[in-house]
């Protein structure tokens, strides 16, 4: 090895040349750790909101048509079955709350989940019990609560009907203040698609 190839070895252009594949192979493997970390990143707050996306099934919440007549809500919120006639309008309501003096008592109607019948558990407790402190994200917070504390288990059909006790009620409101402002901030992206809320 003459002494021109020893000095041309030791340059740093030619130890760039000589080492490119490796170079650019741990750019590669550092692109692709990097783009994983980003993904399982993702993917933990995915997990963290995946009850709090449940409150969002909004299936049903829209009036849905029947072949005798359509879903409608009065200025309480409860839902009523119109049906019409050739001849002149007929409505029917149906009554889906019932309240005792422990518990509100929800039926549901087509498309409705525990999360709707606890949000409208809230809206009655509410009516008679006004909290002006509350906010559509303490709400989301409240409705998740007693739909995680509800006696009934399994799947809710048309008819079935969840008791939601005005104790547990109480306990929801009660831990919902004191969430901080942190947890509050991460509810909005919750709150603002609840149409009941805005």
């Amino acid at each position: 090895m003459n002494e021109h190839d020893h000095e041309e070895t030791h340059s740093a252009g030619a130890w760039i040349q000589e080492n490119l594949r490796i170079i650019v192979s741990v750019f590669i493997v550092a692109a692709i750790a990097l783009g994983i970390y980003s993904y399982s990143q993702r993917a933990e707050i995915a997990n963290e909101n995946e009850d709090i996306a449940q409150l969002l099934d909004t299936k049903g919440e829209e009036a849905s048509a029947t072949d005798d007549g359509a879903m409608t809500e009065d200025t309480n919120g409860d839902k009523m079955m119109a049906t019409t006639d050739k001849k002149d309008s007929v409505i029917i309501t149906e009554e889906l709350s019932q309240e005792t003096d422990t518990a509100f008592i929800e039926k549901a109607a087509k498309g409705d989940g525990t999360t709707h019948l606890a949000r409208r558990a809230l809206a009655h407790y509410l009516e008679k019990n006004t909290d002006s402190s509350l906010t559509s994200e303490h709400k989301v917070y409240i409705e998740d609560y007693l739909r995680k504390h509800a006696a009934h288990k399994g799947s809710v059909n048309p008819g079935t009907s969840v008791e939601f006790s005005k104790a547990s009620i109480k306990e929801a409101i009660a831990s919902s203040k004191n969430l901080n402002q942190y947890q509050l901030n991460h509810l909005k992206q919750f709150s603002h698609k609840v149409s009941a809320y805005r």
